[in-house]
């Protein structure tokens, strides 16, 4: 599974004026990341909108991944869906297409119990045959996995590992040293090196979209014993990812697209649009930076 590690943007999706999915754009932002040196992507995430998307959208935005990576690099679909029919159909398209794994984050909003994620899961992967990696997201999905849960879906050689988008390491590292084999991403970009040093095999991030180059350092530098070299530009990576927070995270992430000359419109409703102070705020730290 090294293939599968590494520095993995979560696709952002760029919307045009009449709302609809900008392919050029997705497919210039793919080539800036492969030029940069990604390992892979993760798409149709969170980042991605993939809630406020219908399944088609969410399925041309794979398309267009595939067509552009192919060979090039690993992809992740992201299948995750409220119900078990809808992401098993967008997991019979990631077969299709050819990706390498797809990834599901638990089923949300009814409070389902520990039952009834356990069956969504496994209903996906009786149907899909791909490897599966679990999302988790206890501060957005409402779903805190216990250890000893995801250790029992990872006796089963379809789990292969977690998207573990969490300030939890004490976990992280605890499942690591229960089951050292499964593949870990650390989610929060702005505890990268954290999760590094916990054991995470990389990471899967949205501000990986604009700035990757910062995360394959830190990587190099953690690897290379350097960890107060990975410490400082982990530390120039969270000034901008503060910023972004205090903006919006969705919002300012393709603003800072939008003003690098992507074209990546704004974000869909009910998410708030960029201001212009805040615009003249991004645009002077991205000079800084």
């Amino acid at each position: 599974m090294n293939h599968l590690k590494g520095i993995i943007p979560a696709l952002l999706t760029p919307f045009t004026a009449n709302n609809r999915i900008n392919e050029q754009a997705l497919i210039r932002l793919i080539k800036l990341n492969l030029e940069k040196g990604v390992d892979g992507f993760y798409v149709g995430g969170s980042t991605s909108e993939a809630f406020l998307m219908t399944l088609e959208e969410r399925k041309y935005i794979l398309d267009i991944a595939i067509k552009e990576c192919k060979g090039k690099c690993s992809i992740i679909y992201h299948v995750g869906s409220i119900g078990t029919d809808q992401a098993i159909e967008l997991g019979k398209h990631a077969e299709q297409a050819g990706v390498d794994a797809i990834s599901a984050v638990a089923p949300f909003y009814y409070h389902f119990s520990a039952e009834e994620i356990k069956r969504y899961y496994y209903e996906i992967v009786d149907r899909v045959h791909l490897p599966m990696i679990i999302y988790n997201f206890p501060a957005n999905s409402g779903v805190t996995f216990g250890i000893e849960d995801l250790l029992a879906f990872f006796q089963d050689a379809r789990f292969i590992g977690i998207k573990h988008t969490s300030s939890d390491f004490f976990f992280l590292e605890r499942l690591k040293q229960r089951k050292s084999e499964i593949l870990a991403y650390n989610g929060f970009d702005e505890m990268f090196l954290a999760g590094l040093i916990m054991g995470a095999d990389g990471g899967i991030g949205s501000t990986y979209n604009f700035m990757a180059e910062k995360f394959i350092q830190i990587r190099k530098a953690f690897e290379a014993g350097d960890i107060a070299e990975a410490r400082r530009i982990q530390t120039d990576a969270n000034e901008i990812i503060a910023a972004i927070v205090k903006i919006g995270v969705l919002p300012a992430e393709k603003e800072i697209l939008n003003l690098m000359g992507l074209d990546f419109g704004v974000c869909r409703s009910p998410f708030k649009a960029v201001t212009t102070a805040e615009r003249d705020w991004l645009k002077s730290l991205l000079k800084q930076a």
